[in-house]
């Protein structure tokens, strides 16, 4: 199917939502993005991106951009919170093939989404407050009283997804899982380009490098005894932001031609950094899907067909890592020692193979 004449709204200018617009104008089709925030200012920190985000970058053409606006990282370290070792790996050797892993602030890489996306007109400070499925297509009504008809809406508006409450209804509402998460960005001049895990009793403490002497830094739990940078660090903190952690666990993502994708349709914990790469694939895998099927309606089954294992598998993956966590501290050290390696790498083994 071509792109020609299509009408899509894409709701949210997030990481998901600025990729699906780049990637469905390529295509052809008409795209109109909302976003409900007054300008393309971002709440966050860092973001790290492993190779398999970093590689979706790289379809889309963004990339290099990227990687010269954060930091490659080589390693990643697992300690306890006195900052014994548990175990390290070569990153580089655990994605060798699919590409490197960079870290970078989260307003640069938006940044750099935006600029992907600039062929497509973007209405700050709007968001929908009613869609509707017809036989016509799909009929939304915005808040500031404007409506459009569309042949296609996509939510990308995040784990609290104004599309997913509207045209889902209150049972599809993101479901906490028990963290809170607190992250933040401080100057550290002297970091390697080391992803570097403490672990308390109940709590975890990670530094990644984003570039020009700054650390991502984000925690979840109590860290008071937890050894140095931590103390320092927490010195240092600019403008934290603090908020709970949550899931997106659904059993379809789409209803007539309304379809969800990125973290409004399958957010999860943090602790795999997975969200980001999800989405960039997302956007990739509904523009093949669209190329290639005969209708809007096959084209999202296909979709979701295609991406349900991945996105399945990280689900999972996420929630063993956040069991193997509260276990009792003397007990997740020992096992982290002995296979913490060997877990990682079993964690992202199948996400090394194209989407």
């Amino acid at each position: 199917m071509r792109g020609a004449g299509v009408d899509v709204l894409v709701v949210g200018a997030g990481i998901a939502g600025l990729a699906v617009a780049a990637r469905l104008h390529e295509w052809g089709a008409n795209v109109d993005v909302v976003e409900r925030a007054g300008g393309p200012s971002v709440i966050g920190a860092g973001i790290y991106l492993p190779a398999n985000a970093v590689r979706a970058l790289d379809t889309l053409g963004l990339a290099g951009q990227v990687a010269a606006r954060g930091v490659r990282i080589m390693r990643q370290r697992v300690s306890d919170h006195t900052g014994r070792e548990l175990f390290s790996l070569d990153v580089e050797e655990i994605w060798d093939g699919v590409g490197p892993c960079l870290a970078v602030h989260r307003s640069e890489l938006h940044e750099v989404l935006l600029a992907g996306a600039k062929a497509v007109s973007i209405r700050w400070g709007r968001s929908p407050v009613s869609i509707v499925d017809t036989a016509d297509g799909v009929r939304v009504v915005f808040d500031d009283g404007t409506s459009g008809g569309y042949d296609l809406v996509i939510g990308a508006d995040g784990v609290h997804s104004a599309v997913r409450e509207t045209v889902f209804g209150p049972s599809a509402a993101a479901r906490p899982v028990g963290q809170v998460a607190r992250r933040f960005v401080a100057s550290s001049p002297s970091s390697d380009p080391v992803w570097s895990l403490m672990m308390g009793r109940g709590s975890v403490f990670l530094t990644i490098p984003i570039g020009d002497g700054r650390v991502y830094c984000y925690s979840d739990g109590p860290v008071a005894g937890y050894a140095a940078p931590v103390p320092a660090l927490l010195d240092l903190a600019v403008a934290p932001h603090t908020a709970p952690v949550e899931e997106v666990d659904l059993p379809r993502w789409s209803r007539g031609m309304v379809l969800l994708v990125g973290d409004a349709a399958h957010a999860t914990s943090p602790n795999m950094a997975e969200g980001a790469a999800m989405a960039l694939e997302d956007a990739i895998v509904l523009a093949d899907a669209l190329t290639e099927s005969r209708t809007l309606a096959v084209a999202l089954t296909s979709f979701e067909e295609r991406r349900r294992p991945r996105t399945g598998w990280v689900l999972a993956q996420t929630r063993r890592r956040d069991r193997l966590r509260v276990l009792p501290a003397g007990i997740r050290n020992a096992v982290l020692a002995r296979a913490g390696r060997k877990i990682f790498v079993r964690n992202y083994a199948p996400l090394r193979e194209w989407p």
